[in-house]
């Protein structure tokens, strides 16, 4: 079938605005519906643009994915950055706000976007795998560096500690779709946090 062009199909817009709108509607449907299920052709409908016009941001579907994935890079920032005025400055209160319990929603929870990505990639997008393992690093350093703050003997291994904590209670409260998993892994957290500190209540 021949794919529709900007002129044959009036409702769809380019512009300056069509990248971001790809972006958008891709991301939405990446998390939600999943990669390996979301063709390019639905992600130019949910973005008002054409099939053609989408390749000629993103060349191919990898591209976008890749695209996709440094957009939350860039969102989701630094652990360590520093904090807004209003905010607990704290690095053991920021490490205990990573396993805060996610806002009840009526949405089926999806967990973690680089892990579903890694999972839904495999070998397949080698670009891929090597954004979600330098995301995936990156935070562990990021874990790493609050647990010397905070004052383990030992902040490597509390780092990897809470990194594994986190990554577990993501996958079961996606797989269970409860948030209970959340509030175990913080009293986890707090129990790590007091042995490497060798603060005891």
């Amino acid at each position: 079938m021949t794919s529709l062009t900007d002129t044959q199909e009036p409702t769809r817009r380019g512009g300056r605005g069509a990248r971001q709108r790809i972006l958008k509607a891709a991301a939405e449907l990446f998390y939600t519906e999943g990669i390996n299920t979301t063709g390019v052709e639905l992600i130019a409908t949910r973005a008002s643009v054409s099939k053609r016009t989408l390749y000629q941001h993103f060349p191919s579907k990898t591209a976008l994915v890749e695209e996709y994935l440094r957009m939350l890079r860039q969102a989701a920032g630094n652990l360590t950055d520093e904090p807004s005025a209003d905010s607990d400055s704290n690095p053991r209160a920021l490490l205990l706000a990573l396993f805060d319990t996610p806002d009840a929603a009526d949405t089926p929870m999806r967990g973690c976007p680089f892990h579903n990505a890694a999972v839904e990639a495999a070998e397949a997008m080698p670009g891929v795998q090597d954004i979600i393992h330098a995301h995936k690093r990156h935070y562990i350093d990021g874990l790493t560096e609050l647990a010397r703050r905070v004052g383990a003997a030992d902040p490597e291994l509390l780092g990897n500690q809470l990194a594994v904590l986190y990554e577990g209670a993501a996958a079961l409260s996606t797989s269970l779709n409860d948030p209970a998993p959340w509030t175990h892994a913080r009293a986890t957290a707090e129990a790590l946090i007091n042995q490497a500190t060798h603060e005891f209540a």
